[in-house]
């Protein structure tokens, strides 16, 4: 069954490689239905088996990336006696090494194994704090018609949900819009899809 799951969310190449996790560290697995929080989850239940779940509606470059993320947590988990900052020095230093081995251009186009390269030197909670990153793994996934809201000027109209906004200034990965009709400012993430007036 896992043989199956990671033959149909993975990259062809790495499917051996993530079974072999899997097999190694024998934890429960669930493709998850999609979250807006998170991509994925690492949980814990003493005398239980650890569990990691994935959104179900990533790319496949996105729902490795995120695999190797949680495998990361329960190697932090199983291998510290102290508990460790969750995206701390041992995380970073594990996550790196899980993706080292597949960061080649057999798993990944050039688009996103440039930006994976970098951010694996100094990996962060979530890909969405590496803009290169996310945008190149959202160019896969870009829906026809839409645009980035950080792709929208200064000042001009996107729709969103069938509501006009008054694109704002960038706060840092966020840019603050107001709503045309009722003036109520809202922060969307940059990279977010949406429709140009």
């Amino acid at each position: 069954l896992m043989l199956e799951i990671l033959t149909q969310y993975v990259p062809k190449n790495t499917v051996n490689y993530c079974l072999k996790l899997w097999e190694d560290y024998q934890f429960d697995f669930l493709v998850s239905r999609p979250r807006s929080t998170k991509l994925g989850d690492f949980r814990w239940q003493t005398g239980k088996r650890e569990r990691i779940s994935v959104n179900g509606n990533l790319n496949q470059y996105s729902f490795l990336i995120t695999y190797l993320h949680e495998v990361a947590h329960l190697e932090v988990y199983r291998n510290y006696i102290r508990r460790q900052p969750a995206h701390g020095k041992a995380w970073k230093s594990h996550f790196r090494r899980l993706l080292i081995p597949v960061m080649t251009e057999t798993n990944f186009p050039t688009s996103i194994l440039t930006p994976l390269l970098q951010y694996s030197q100094n990996p962060t909670a979530s890909t969405a704090t590496f803009p290169p990153l996310i945008q190149a793994l959202h160019e896969i996934d870009k829906p026809q018609n839409l645009v980035m809201v950080k792709q929208i000027a200064l000042g001009d109209v996107f729709i969103h949900q069938q509501k006009s906004y008054i694109r704002g200034e960038i706060r840092r990965t966020r840019v603050l819009c107001t709503q045309e009709k009722t003036k109520k400012q809202y922060l969307f993430v940059a990279h977010a899809w949406v429709e140009k007036k």
